[in-house]
């Protein structure tokens, strides 16, 4: 005689509720239409990338060069307008850090842009191949979707407490949010993404900069002078990044869907 498999009922009580919130966060990214599952609420998110920016730009020094931050928002507003998030209240800084190869975007519009990496972008759509890929994660809510991924890894906790989570409220969401948006705890070490995610912004960055009047084919130069950087790449299955290899062949293939919207917007 088979017997039933009896579960507390606060394990069933967490998993009711778990499956609820997936059934009612089901998402879309841009460009991509890849399906997602974000159990993040949106204005919460927005709301800790704001605190996070101003958090990073407070331990931060702010670039004096009036050209160079220029040059960044003039970038920065027309990758802005071709994401077409009128909601997002975009704001970009750029950091004095010639040692920061590196740029990050928060929910929200919140950008900041490290001088360390001007010098690889060299041109203002070198510039914009580094803008739209951040932005690409920003707007594909990648950290939401990293954030998510943690609270289904811990469905066995109460009910109470999926629910703080996913409303900001339980005491650990700020230090989850930096983590799942690559922030370090001294905002001076930016974690990576997943391979699939850098893959996506890739691809999702492209158009966008398309849209905004970049040719596209920068992208594969400033990789290529992002190869040229480091000084011994780990083997691919070693990293969460796709390899630069890996990345210029995937944009290349990505190019004539990129050069059409390139093409429009001439």
């Amino acid at each position: 005689m088979s017997q039933r498999l009896s579960i507390p009922r606060r394990t069933r009580s967490a998993m009711i509720v778990g499956l609820c919130l997936i059934v009612l966060s089901c998402q879309t990214a841009p460009i991509t239409h890849r399906s997602q599952i974000i159990l993040i609420d949106e204005p919460q998110e927005v709301a800790l990338g704001i605190k996070a920016y101003q958090a990073a730009l407070s331990k931060a020094k702010r670039a004096t060069d009036a050209e160079k931050t220029a040059w960044v928002e003039r970038v920065g507003k027309r990758i802005a307008a071709a994401a077409e998030r009128p909601d997002y209240r975009w704001e970009f800084a750029l950091i004095q850090d010639d040692k920061m190869i590196n740029a990050f975007a928060l929910p929200g519009g919140k950008m900041a842009v490290y001088t360390g990496i001007l010098p690889v972008a060299e041109t203002e759509a070198g510039l914009a191949v580094v803008m739209s890929h951040e932005v690409a994660h920003a707007i594909a809510r990648h950290g939401g979707e990293r954030m998510t991924t943690g609270l289904l890894a811990q469905l066995g906790m109460t009910a109470l407490n999926v629910g703080l989570a996913v409303k900001g409220e339980d005491p650990g969401t700020i230090q989850a949010f930096n983590t799942a948006y690559g922030l370090g705890a001294q905002f001076g070490i930016l974690l990576p993404f997943s391979r699939n995610q850098e893959s996506e912004a890739d691809h999702i960055g492209l158009i966008l900069m398309s849209r905004a009047g970049y040719d596209p084919k920068a992208a594969i130069g400033f990789w290529q002078r992002m190869a040229e950087t480091k000084k011994a790449a780990p083997p691919e299955w070693l990293t969460t990044h796709p390899s630069d290899a890996t990345r210029i062949r995937q944009l290349r293939a990505l190019l004539p869907e990129a050069e059409k919207e390139y093409r429009r917007s001439r």
